[in-house]
């Protein structure tokens, strides 16, 4: 939302920027800036002490949310004969093989997770610069360049996320919806939480996580107590 849209300059009146909430706080509050006329997102940014240039220093996976995105994920499979079939099965959105490469680079993105068996990834790397920069690209460290495509197809549309480190270092995701209830939020995200904390790259020097603020998708951003984060996250 623009800086200087009235509604989001009252809204930030709300937040004291200088504040670190406690968990149970933040979701509280953050319910209470979220006022769009549409079902907002609610979105983490962590901000690491990773420097992404260096291989050692890369953060990149998945990790499933037990409440799901609050969205349907539109799940797109690179497979043919068997494994096609099994996708479509399974529920996937879209299935295709060279056809399906040739829709894309004809400019349609009308997916929101890609899958592919590993035979169709000489056919698939041709779309790195369309599909990479969306952080569509199918890649094995995420688990979605595989044969088992129908588990995969099935956790992607439950609400399984990829996440990875921006050049700045930060790692963005949404997860969840400011319809949920605060406890499901919180389950989100600790689940989220838990999975960056365990997937630390070796490379990794000095503080690791740095800084949380979440924000629903129109609202000011909170910034998380990580004290407080770590101590409620020991307790699971």
């Amino acid at each position: 939302m623009p800086k200087h849209s009235k509604r989001f300059r009252e809204l930030k009146k709300q937040v004291n920027s200088e504040k670190l909430y406690g968990v149970d706080e933040l979701f509280a509050a953050l319910k209470t800036t979220a006022n769009a006329k549409f079902d907002e997102s609610v979105d983490v940014a962590i901000r690491t002490g990773l420097d992404p240039k260096y291989a050692d220093q890369q953060l990149r996976g998945s990790c499933s949310l037990p409440h799901g995105l609050g969205k349907t994920t539109r799940v797109a499979v690179f497979a043919v004969g068997d494994k096609a079939k099994e996708a479509e099965e399974a529920g996937a959105d879209f299935v295709g093989a060279e056809d399906l490469v040739a829709k894309i680079e004809g400019g349609w993105l009308g997916f929101d997770a890609a899958v592919a068996t590993p035979d169709m990834m000489r056919h698939v790397g041709k779309l790195g610069r369309i599909l990479g920069p969306r952080n569509l690209m199918p890649n094995p460290k995420v688990g979605t360049v595989t044969n088992d495509v129908a588990k995969t197809v099935v956790e992607l549309k439950a609400g399984k996320l990829q996440y990875r480190t921006e050049k700045s270092g930060i790692v963005h995701s949404a997860i969840g919806k400011v319809s949920f209830d605060a406890q499901k939020l919180k389950e989100n995200f600790f689940a989220f939480y838990r999975a960056i904390n365990r997937a630390k790259p070796s490379g990794s020097k000095g503080t690791y996580i740095k800084g949380i603020t979440i924000s629903s998708t129109m609202g000011p951003g909170y910034r998380l107590d990580l004290a407080d984060a770590r101590t409620a996250l020991e307790d699971k």
